[in-house]
Formats: C-alpha cells, sequence, structure tokens
C-alpha cells in the first residue's frame, strides 16, 4: 500500500450543547491542523499516488467555507454537535467526493482509501477513515 499526505489548518468557533461537553458548552475557538491520507495499491504511470498539488488544492477548497468561521452559524452545520471527530467525517466526505469527481487529476481514480486526521492539540486528534468508492 501506497499513501501521499497533505497538511492544512482551520480556525474555527463553536459551542457544544448539554452538559457531557462540560465547560466546551460556552463558545471558544479552535485551531486544527489537518492530515489528509490518500491509500492506493499501486503508483500510477507516473509513480506517485496522487497529484500533490492537486490535492492540496481541493484540501483548501474543502475547508475553506468553514475556516475562520463560527460552526454554530453554519447552515449546513445546524443541529449538529461539531465536534473534532464530526468534523473529520465532514472533510472525508468531501474529499472522498472530489476523488470519484476527477478532480486530484489523473490517477486520482486509482485511490482505494482516504483518511482524514484533526489535530485538536499536540495531545489530542481524532480521525475518519474508509474507503473512496
Amino acid at each position: 500500500m501506497f499513501a501521499l499526505e497533505v497538511r492544512d489548518h482551520i480556525m474555527i468557533a463553536h459551542s457544544f450543547k448539554g452538559d457531557f461537553f462540560g465547560p466546551a458548552q460556552n463558545m471558544h475557538g479552535a485551531t486544527f491542523v489537518i492530515d489528509v491520507a490518500f491509500f492506493r495499491e499501486t503508483l500510477n504511470e507516473y509513480n506517485v499516488v496522487v497529484d500533490i498539488g492537486r490535492a492540496h488544492e481541493a484540501l483548501k477548497a474543502v475547508i475553506a467555507p468553514i475556516n475562520y468561521r463560527n460552526l454554530d452559524e453554519v447552515e449546513a452545520f445546524k443541529g449538529q454537535q461539531t465536534t473534532t471527530e464530526f468534523l473529520a467525517h465532514h472533510i472525508f466526505k468531501e474529499m472522498a467526493l472530489a476523488a470519484r469527481e476527477g478532480r486530484l487529476g489523473p490517477g486520482g481514480e486509482g485511490i482505494c482509501k482516504i483518511r482524514v486526521s484533526l489535530h485538536e492539540s499536540h495531545v489530542a486528534r481524532a480521525w475518519c477513515e474508509g474507503q473512496v468508492h
């Protein structure tokens, strides 16, 4: 198995509902470092997993609508607890769609799995991993 990973980050604000979340029920900010790993069984005809530039562009496009936003005000997230795990899944779904739609360039169709990791601090992270097709 081969993999290529790109990284970016977002800055968000949000709050949670319910005693389960303790002080995180209050409005707070977070800066997430995001790693997206693309996996494939064999290298493509250019001996790469995927075009690194297009992979990074796709990630930037996926996170742009939520970067520097209060997620409590994002219509698509209304009624959701925008936890780290939830956001990892959201980004995973959008990156898998980018792969299926060919936005990762030639060879992107050979990607079989994607893992999206969100690092919320130097001691905690969550990820979502799954098949592309």
